[in-house]
C-alpha cells in the first residue's frame, strides 16, 4: 500500500521537467530515507536537518527548511516514512541536486515501511550508499559556514536555481523583470556561494541612520530585518547605499532585493535574528517593491512562555506572548553616560503558567502606546534582565503586535476569558539571578572539578576556587576609558592630545585608565586563567591602573632622569609582586565564548576575598562529620 502511494518519477521531473512536474506531480508523495542533524553555526541558531527523500526510482539529497523543523521535533517524521511534500524549492550545487523542502506532512498512516525498491542518485546513478559521502560533502558548503578556505572552483561556482511547485496559490517562485525571468531564492537558502539570486521578502524592522567617528575617517550605515516563509536575515547599507536606500526601503514592505549583494557570517553581537548570514547592499543591488504585498508573512515569533523565562539566561533576546495586566504612566529617567532623558513605561504581562512579568518599553513605543489591560500582546527582541528576578525590556529593533492574529494569541485569549481572568500569578522576583544562573553559588570546587564538569560550556555557571595567585601578566593590563559617570567605553586618542568616546559623543583631555587583568591561579589539582575588571584589579594590585600608567609611562620615558624612571619601575614592579602568592577564595563566572573560528570557556573574576582561616576550619570540619570520620 505505501509503495502504491508513492509518485514514481515525480524526482526525475522536478529537476529536469519543471512544469510538467508542477501539473503532474503537484503534491509528490515520497519516502524518507534518513534524518541527519546538521551541526549549528552559532549560540542561538536554530536546528538545521538534511533528509534523503525517494520516489523508488530516484532518491535526492534535502535540505528541511527550519519552518518544517516541526515535523522532526513531534517525531512524525521518521526513518521510512512516507511523506507529502507541499512545498519546496530545487537547486542544482555544484553539480548536486538539492531539495529545500519548506513544507512537509508526515502520512503517519502508512508507516516506516523498510527502503521500497532500489532508488538511485539523479547523478550518474550511483545507488544510494555509494552516493552518500560526495552528496554529503556538499551540503554543509551550501548551508554552513566553510570549515577551510575555499577552492578557486568553488569561488567560480554559480549556483542554477530550479523552478519549483508554487507555494499555496500564489506563483510568486519566478518573476519577470525587463523581459528577464528570475527564480526567487527562500532567505533560507541563501549563502556566500549562491552569487546570482533574488528574494522577495518582507522588511520587518528599519533601523535609524547612525554615524561614527574614528581615527581614519567617518561613516554612517543603518539596517533592516527582512523576512520570507523561509527564514529572516539582516540587511546593512553603509555610507553612499544609505543615501541610495534609506528612503525607498519602508516598513512593512514586500521588495524583490538581487544581487549583487554580499552574503557574510553574521555578527551575532549585532543581530538577534536566527541566521548564520547576514547581507551588505552594495551600489548595485537591486530593490524593487513588489505589485503582491500579501503572499509574505507579517512576523515570524519563537515564543518563550513566562514562566520559561527563569532559566533563560541575562541579557537574551526572546520573543514573549502575554495578557495585558496592568499599564503603568509614562516615565522619564536621565542616563548617567549621556544625561539625556528617555521616556519609558512598564507593562505586567501574564500567561496560561500562571506567571507574570515586567516588560519595559521606551521613547515613542512608551508615549504613544494604546494598549489595554486584558488585551494579548507578542513582543518580538525583549531582552532578558535579571533585575528583581526576572523583567524584560522591548529592544530599539524589537516590535509589538496588539491582538496579533495567530493561533498561540487565540489560544491565550480564550484560556485568560474562561478562567486566567480571575487566576493569582506569581513572579520571579524571588529568585536569586546568580542562582538561577549557576545553580551553585556556595559550592567551592577544586581547579580540575571546574575543568572535568565543563562549567560553563552549556551555558553561563558561576562557581567559587581557592587559589594561590602564581602570576599576573603585565602586557596590556588596562585601556583607556571615557572619563563620563557611568560609561567605561573605551577611548580613541585623537593624535591632538584629547581622547573621544563614541558612545557619549565627547572628547576628553585625557582618559580614565582601567584594568583589564588576566593572572594564572593555582591550587593542588591545576591551574587556570582568570580575568577581572577596574575594582578587583585595584584589590589585587593595591593601586590604580591609573597609577600603574603614569609608572609605566614614567619608567619608559627618555626625558625622566634615570633616579625617577628607577623608582616608578620599583612601585610598578612592586604593585605586579605583591599579588603574587596570595592564597584567596575566587568568586569567578565560566561563559563560553568564541574567538576567531575557536570555541572557549573564558573565567571571569566576580569577587576576590581572603581567606577567613576560622570561617574554612569550620567548614572542613563539617565536611569530615559528613563523611562521618
Amino acid at each position: 500500500m505505501a509503495e502504491q502511494a508513492i509518485t514514481q518519477g515525480a524526482i526525475e521531473a522536478i529537476f529536469s521537467d519543471p512544469e510538467r512536474a508542477r501539473a503532474q506531480y503537484p503534491v509528490p508523495v515520497l519516502q524518507c530515507l534518513q534524518i541527519k542533524t546538521l551541526d549549528s553555526k552559532g549560540g542561538g541558531a536554530p536546528e538545521r536537518y538534511r533528509i534523503v527523500l525517494s520516489d523508488v526510482r530516484n532518491y535526492v539529497q534535502c535540505m528541511l527548511a527550519t519552518q518544517a523543523n516541526h515535523v522532526v521535533h513531534e517525531g512524525k517524521l521518521k526513518r521510512g516514512g512516507i511523506v507529502r511534500m507541499k512545498s519546496y524549492q530545487a537547486q542544482a550545487l555544484k553539480g548536486k541536486n538539492v531539495l529545500i523542502v519548506l513544507e512537509l506532512e508526515a502520512i503517519e498512516s502508512l508507516g516506516a515501511p523498510d527502503k521500497i525498491g532500489n532508488p538511485v542518485g539523479l547523478e550518474g546513478g550511483a545507488k544510494l550508499e555509494e552516493a552518500q559521502p560526495a552528496a554529503a560533502a556538499a551540503a554543509p558548503a551550501f548551508y554552513g559556514a566553510p570549515k577551510g578556505e575555499p577552492t578557486q572552483e568553488s569561488k567560480s561556482q554559480v549556483q542554477r536555481q530550479l523552478a519549483s511547485r508554487p507555494n499555496n496559490n500564489h506563483n510568486n517562485n519566478t518573476r519577470t523583470s525587463g523581459g528577464v525571468s528570475s527564480t526567487i531564492y527562500p532567505i533560507e537558502a541563501l549563502s556566500p556561494y549562491a552569487h546570482k539570486w533574488t528574494i522577495k521578502a518582507r522588511l520587518t524592522h528599519k533601523s535609524d541612520i547612525k554615524t561614527w567617528h574614528k581615527n581614519n575617517g567617518e561613516g554612517k550605515l543603518f539596517s533592516v530585518n527582512l523576512l520570507d516563509e523561509s527564514s529572516e536575515i539582516k540587511a546593512t547599507m553603509f555610507n553612499d547605499q544609505v543615501d541610495q536606500f534609506y528612503d525607498v526601503l519602508q516598513e512593512g514592505q514586500v521588495y524583490y532585493i538581487s544581487a549583487p549583494c554580499r552574503v557574510q557570517l553574521a555578527k551575532k553581537q549585532f543581530s538577534n535574528l536566527p541566521n548564520d548570514y547576514e547581507l551588505t547592499f552594495e551600489r548595485d543591488t537591486v530593490v524593487e517593491k513588489a505589485e503582491d504585498q500579501s503572499s509574505v508573512p507579517q512576523v515570524r515569533f519563537n515564543f518563550c512562555n513566562i514562566q520559561e523565562l527563569q532559566s533563560v539566561e541575562k541579557d537574551a533576546t526572546v520573543d514573549v506572548l502575554g495578557v495585558l495586566k496592568t499599564v503603568h504612566e509614562v516615565s522619564s529617567i536621565t542616563s548617567k553616560s549621556t544625561q539625556k532623558p528617555y521616556d519609558k513605561r512598564e507593562l505586567e504581562l501574564v500567561d496560561q503558567t500562571g506567571y507574570s512579568v515586567r516588560v519595559t518599553v521606551w521613547g515613542k513605543t512608551a508615549t504613544e502606546f494604546q494598549g489595554k489591560p486584558e488585551e494579548v500582546i507578542a513582543f518580538k527582541g525583549t531582552r532578558v534582565s535579571d533585575f528583581n528576578g526576572r523583567s524584560l525590556s522591548l529592544l530599539s529593533s524589537g516590535t509589538m503586535a496588539i491582538d496579533p492574529d495567530i493561533p498561540e494569541a487565540h489560544a491565550l485569549k480564550g484560556w485568560y476569558d474562561s478562567t486566567g481572568r480571575h487566576s493569582d500569578f506569581a513572579t520571579h522576583s524571588n529568585m536569586s539571578s546568580v542562582g538561577a544562573a549557576s545553580g551553585r553559588t556556595n559550592e567551592i570546587l577544586m581547579i580540575q572539578q571546574v575543568k572535568e564538569k565543563d562549567v560553563g560550556f552549556d551555558k553561563p555557571e558561576y562557581f567559587s576556587v581557592q587559589a594561590t595567585i602564581v602570576h599576573v601578566k603585565q602586557d596590556n593590563f588596562c585601556y583607556p576609558a571615557c572619563r563620563s559617570e557611568g560609561c567605561n567605553k573605551k577611548v580613541t586618542d585623537m593624535g591632538d592630545g584629547t581622547w573621544r568616546c563614541e558612545k557619549c559623543d565627547v572628547t576628553h583631555d585625557r582618559p580614565e585608565y582601567r584594568y583589564i587583568l588576566n593572572f594564572n591561579c593555582s591550587d593542588h589539582t591545576g591551574q587556570i586563567w582568570l580575568s577581572c575588571f577596574d575594582e578587583q584589579g585595584r584589590k589585587l594590585l593595591g593601586a590604580s591602573a591609573d597609577e600603574l600608567m603614569e609608572w609605566k609611562q614614567i619608567k619608559e620615558s627618555g626625558d625622566a632622569s634615570d633616579e625617577a624612571r628607577k623608582e616608578a619601575e620599583v612601585r610598578f614592579t612592586t604593585a605586579f609582586d605583591s599579588a603574587n602568592c596570595r592564597k584567596m577564595t575566587f568568586r569567578a563566572r565560566a561563559k563560553m565564548d568564541t574567538y576567531g573560528e575557536q570555541q572557549r570557556v573564558r573565567y571571569q573574576l566576580m569577587e576576590a576575598t581572603p581567606l577567613d582561616y576560622k570561617m574554612e576550619g569550620n567548614r572542613l570540619a563539617e565536611m569530615i562529620r559528613q563523611l562521618g570520620v
